[in-house]
């Protein structure tokens, strides 16, 4: 089960900067979130592997800690798209539109969309026979959210078909993230980021339930 620790990983933009800091286990004041935040998890038993900062876009992979983002089975990424003006279904129309050219067969199946803390956001699968890159099936579940200052994806990869009670507590882990702004009391920052208070979410629930049996259900097709 990913569990959440206590480290939970900030990413803002402030101005034309993107920063990202961890917590370390240890409470980060509210006055360090500053501005529009994507507050996500490192999973337990996840390392942060590789980030990179590549124009307006900074990406983050996290793997389990005996694997690499050059040999997992299982990885989680975090894109935030600084100035990227979309809508979740927008950008998750571009995502279905490339998957073709990667996998024959490639499948796309909607899971839930909605407002979010003041924020609209969208989740998917995306299901893959066969990855031409890495000659072996690759299920991924997407969370897109469009911020005001910035646009955020965080993706869920596996290798090969997670169980139902798996499926389950990642999609708990995607409805635990979400955006934040110090700048608005409506959708202002939590002031701890201790794991549950600062990454729970009023939508895991129904994200869980709809995922678990869309899940469920392409998974049987492909067995």
């Amino acid at each position: 089960m990913p569990a959440l620790v206590a480290a939970v990983f900030l990413f803002g933009l402030a101005t034309a900067s993107a920063q990202m800091s961890s917590a370390n286990n240890q409470n980060v004041a509210n006055e360090n979130l500053t501005n529009e935040n994507l507050l996500v998890a490192l999973p337990e038993g996840y390392k942060i592997d590789f980030q990179q900062r590549t124009g307006n876009m900074l990406i983050s992979e996290m793997v389990p800690v005996a694997q690499t983002v050059h040999d997992w089975t299982e990885m989680v990424t975090v894109q935030v798209f600084h100035d990227l003006k979309v809508t979740p279904e927008q950008f998750k129309a571009r995502i279905d539109k490339e998957g073709p050219a990667a996998c024959a067969g490639i499948e796309s199946h909607p899971i839930a969309q909605g407002d979010e803390n003041g924020y609209s956001y969208i989740v998917w699968l995306q299901s893959c026979p066969l990855n031409k890159a890495m000659g072996r099936p690759e299920i991924t579940w997407f969370k897109a959210i469009a911020g005001n200052d910035s646009f955020y994806v965080v993706q869920l990869a596996f290798k090969a078909w997670p169980s139902k009670e798996q499926i389950t507590s990642w999609m708990q882990y995607l409805g635990s993230v979400r955006v934040c702004d110090s700048r608005l009391p409506e959708r202002s920052c939590p002031r701890h980021s201790s794991s549950a208070p600062a990454t729970q979410s009023k939508t895991s629930v129904p994200i869980t339930a709809a995922a678990a049996a869309v899940s469920a259900a392409a998974a049987a097709a492909h067995r």
